[in-house]
């Protein structure tokens, strides 16, 4: 009687196989780690930009309500020299990480008749990125008639 043996062979991976998943998956995670850093800088950065946008509408805000009747006698004219103002972003605060930006107020004549002004607010502030910091700048600008 002949006796045949069987051969049983073990099924697996070979080590160029487990290397290549390794590599994929660590790319896989890297670019998952890297898509969520860069969501929460942009989350920050929009927070940031909102809050300028805010103090920008305020310096508007503070511009408009400036007395500017030129029927009076004397006439009044507030509406010609702004300084730059620096003040505090809106932002959450926690610890040192206190964010300042500065208004720059242009103003200037469109008409004499009828009387028409325009309003320019420059927000200018700054936003860390990966190796420094950079500045942003918020712009808003309006029409203001003597009686508004």
């Amino acid at each position: 009687m002949c006796h045949k043996t069987l051969i049983h062979r073990e099924s697996g991976f070979s080590l160029a196989e487990v290397l290549l998943a390794i590599a994929i998956s660590g790319i896989l995670l890297a670019a998952l780690i890297s898509g969520f850093v860069n969501s929460s800088i942009r989350a920050e950065w929009s927070g940031y930009n909102l809050a300028a946008q805010n103090l920008a509408m305020q310096g508007v805000e503070q511009a408009r309500a400036a007395k500017w009747d030129p029927n009076a006698y004397p006439a009044v004219d507030l509406l010609t020299n702004f300084s730059p103002t620096i003040a505090i972003l809106d932002i959450p605060v926690s610890g040192t990480n206190i964010a300042y930006a500065t208004n720059f107020f242009t103003i200037n004549v469109i008409s004499a008749n009828p009387p028409v002004k325009s309003i320019q607010v420059d927000t200018v502030w700054q936003f860390r990125r990966y190796k420094g910091f950079a500045l942003y700048t918020n712009t808003l600008m309006t029409l203001r008639a003597p009686d508004q």
